[in-house]
């Protein structure tokens, strides 16, 4: 069974930055492409990001600039590092990857002053 811990989020002023971390189990973490997903309250889940097993990036327009993804495989961890945080990033954060059904916790992330 898939297993995602996701972790790093907290209350952060707008500027401010953050990292959060995903580490993976039950699966051949450096062959697969994992995915970061955010969800805001009263909102459906949105793809923020993805990394492939190459190393190929992709980002949704709002955070393009100001996000970074990025993995390391003898952790089986993907991170994304969060520059320029604005109050519209609030949501629940989520990793994934494509295909799976199982999700983790999430990691709380509120930008507010």
């Amino acid at each position: 069974q898939v297993q995602f811990v996701e972790s790093g989020g907290g209350l952060v002023q707008p500027g401010g930055s953050l990292r959060l971390s995903c580490a993976a189990s039950g699966m051949i973490f450096s062959g697969y492409t994992m995915d970061w997903y955010r969800q805001a309250p009263g909102k459906q889940r949105e793809w923020v990001a993805y990394i492939t097993a190459s190393y190929s990036t992709n980002y949704v327009d709002s955070v393009k600039g100001r996000f970074t993804i990025s993995r390391d495989n003898a952790k089986k961890t993907v991170y994304l590092q969060m520059n320029s945080l604005k109050p519209e990033d609030t949501a629940v954060y989520y990793c994934n990857t494509p295909g799976s059904i199982d999700w983790g916790q999430g990691t709380q992330v509120t930008v507010s002053s």
